[in-house]
Formats: C-alpha cells, structure tokens, sequence
C-alpha cells in the first residue's frame, strides 16, 4: 500500500524508508530497480530534498531508470507514490518538462550558468564519483575499477590509540605523583614540598594487522582490497599485512613504497599461490605460530578480509580464531559477500570463525572500505554489536 500523500513532506519520515518505497512502487509498475540505485537515489534525495515535485522527479529519473523503456512505468509510479494521482495511460505522451540542467560535481570542470526567458530550469547536480562509490567491486569493468582505485587510494585513515606503560611528565592536579622528582625538587627548597610533579601514561596507536584472502573465490574482489592494504601499510600507522590462499606471504615491506601501482606489483610478484586454494585453519595457525600470538598480534586489531570458503577443517578455523582472539584488541571479518541480498554466514568456515569475531562487515565496494577505515579509528570495545 503506498503512504498517505501527508508523510511524503513528512519530516519525521526517513529518507530511506520513502526512497524504498517508492523503488518498490515502480517494480510494481514493471520496471527493475537495483538496491544499489536505490540507495543512490537516497543520497540524491538528501540533495535536492523532497519541497519541489521536479527535483524529486529528476533525481529519481536519474538514479532508478537504466534503460528509456522503463520511463513510462516511473513515470506512472512517479504520479501514484508522490502526486497520488491517477496514472497515465501507458498510450499517453509523457508531459514536457522543465528544462533541466545536469551539473557534474567535478573540481575540474568549471560551471556555467544557464538562462531562459521563457522556460524554467531545475538544475540537477550528478557526480560520478558518488555512484562509483556504492558500486558492487566485483561487478566493476576495467575502467571503472581504475577509477574505484583512485578513490581508495584517496582514503583517509585513522587508528584506535592505547596507554603504554611508559610514562611522561603529566601536567599539575592529573595523573601519579612523581616520587622521585618530588623528592629532588624538595632538596632544592630545604625539604619543603613546594611543587608535586607528576606523570601520565603515554599514549601510542594500535597496530593494525590485516589478512586478506587472495584465493579464486575472492578473485573478483582481491585487487580492491590489496589496494586497501597498500593505502593501511603506506600510512603512518603502525601495519602489517599478510595475504593468504594455500600458503600465507607477509607483503608489508612490498606494500610500504608510497607509489601505489608499485607497491601492488612487488605484492603480486611476492603471492605465490594467488588464485589458489583456502585453508583457514592452517593459515591461522601458522599466522599464531610465527607472528601474531608470539608479538605482532598482541593488542591489535586485526582484519581478515575473506568470503569464509574454506577446504579445511571448520574446527581447527574455530580453535585457531579463539587463539588469536585471546591476543588481540579486536577482529573485524570483512566479507564482500555480507552485501549480496539474503546472504547468510552458511560457509563451514565463515559459521566457525564468526563466533570469534568483533565486527562481521561488507568490503564489496568502496564505500563499505570507507567505512571499514571509519570503524578503525573506533575504540572497538567488545560486547558491542
């Protein structure tokens, strides 16, 4: 049932819920609308915002509709969902509408104004870059993926900081009473406390150790998300990066070179295995083994990017991930198939790691890696959700 014509200009009414209704109303029409052109509609809405009726054709219109047949059908939900009038005959000529003005957002091309004495202008703003964003990295052609390259290499990074045991001089009224240095001080003024010098605990940033999963089942997704590590390790974060199919490879030292393209050709020269088979378990357990409980994964957060398929034994996955969580700060699964509608963890090996893990996010396009960098810089206290 569509909403009563008062909640379209409702404020309390979310933007998603009416974006989600009215992609409903056009397949009803007979016309395909994807969730990802369904969230792009969204943040269109948010642009333009929903007082002029033209605005919200238009942003619809460019964000829904993906072939000229289907125009007739968003057109008659067009007039059911937000005019609540009667729809047009499928015969009839579409009305003229105002002249419109598309206007790319990109900081190299300049604006021009655009005037008419007779026909009004709506003006709708579009940029590539946003649509990029939400786009399934998998599904992505070659041009395409270059351009989500270069905005993944665009990402701003942040880490969880934690208080070291070392100490340094805190100011006056916080931290512990400095012994010593009152001690020494009151020897300059014949034994009289004059001043209580005192320290505070350091703080440093947590270690980041990503893991991710360069096997065939991640093939579609694996360059993407070793660029995301070259843009983690390149940082002035403390990093280490590992890739994994048959066999684990430590890529920190070929993805520290600031140049992207470089740093991903020494890290695919280095991959022995890549396209190759999964073994979590035995990867995890030589992860613990030789680097991750022994230092390096003590206190950090840790990011296995992997889609959970797995030949070997859900068990040992299961113990081993326990392990590594008795060490870290966090773990955050990153799985690009959490995004993929209906999708459930039935992987024998995503459902035995999954009860060791922190955070359970998607990774398939560059939003969600812009996400995933927001959810770094977060404390990750456990026992959230």
């Amino acid at each position: 049932m569509d909403p009563a014509p008062e909640q379209h200009g409702d404020p309390t009414v979310p933007l998603e819920l009416l974006a989600a209704r009215f992609a409903a109303v056009i397949r009803e029409e007979g016309a395909a609308v994807s969730v990802d052109a369904t969230i792009t509609f969204c943040r269109a809405l948010t642009r333009v915002g929903l007082t002029s009726d033209a605005g919200v054709y238009w942003a619809g219109r460019a964000t829904l509709v993906t072939h000229p047949d289907d125009i007739p059908a968003y057109d008659r939900a067009f007039q059911r969902f937000w005019l609540r009038g009667p729809a047009p005959s499928q015969d009839a000529p579409a009305a003229d509408p105002d002249e419109q003005v598309l206007s790319f957002d990109d900081p190299d091309l300049e604006g021009t104004d655009h005037e008419t004495e007779d026909r009004p202008v709506t003006e709708v703003r579009y940029s590539p870059d946003d649509i990029l964003r939400e786009r399934d990295l998998g599904a992505c052609s070659a041009e395409e993926l270059a351009e989500a390259f270069r905005l993944i290499d665009r990402i701003e990074l942040a880490v969880p900081h934690r208080r070291s045991r070392r100490r340094r001089s805190g100011g006056r009224g916080s931290g512990r009473l400095d012994t010593r240095r009152t001690v020494r001080r009151a020897l300059r003024t014949s034994g009289e406390l004059v001043d209580r010098p005192t320290t505070i605990r350091r703080v440093r940033p947590r270690r980041l150790v990503l893991l991710c999963d360069v096997s065939g089942s991640m093939e579609p997704y694996s360059r993407a998300l070793l660029r995301f590590l070259h843009v983690v390790v390149a940082s002035r974060y403390p990093a280490e990066a590992f890739a994994f199919s048959t066999r684990l490879t430590r890529l920190t030292r070929a993805l520290r070179s600031p140049h992207p393209d470089v740093a991903l050709d020494a890290a695919a020269a280095a991959i022995p295995d890549l396209s190759g088979g999964t073994r979590l378990g035995e990867i995890l357990r030589e992860f613990n083994d030789r680097w991750g409980v022994p230092g390096i994964a003590r206190g950090a957060v840790v990011v296995v990017l992997s889609d959970g398929w797995d030949r070997g034994d859900p068990d040992e996955l299961s113990a081993q991930m326990h392990r590594l969580r008795r060490v870290a700060h966090a773990i955050i699964w990153v799985n690009p198939l959490k995004a993929q509608p209906g999708y459930r963890p039935l992987a024998r090996g995503m459902a035995a790691a999954l009860p060791a893990v922190d955070r359970f996010v998607t990774g398939h396009s560059v939003a969600a890696l812009e996400d995933l960098a927001e959810l770094l810089a977060d404390n990750l206290d456990r026992g959230r959700p």
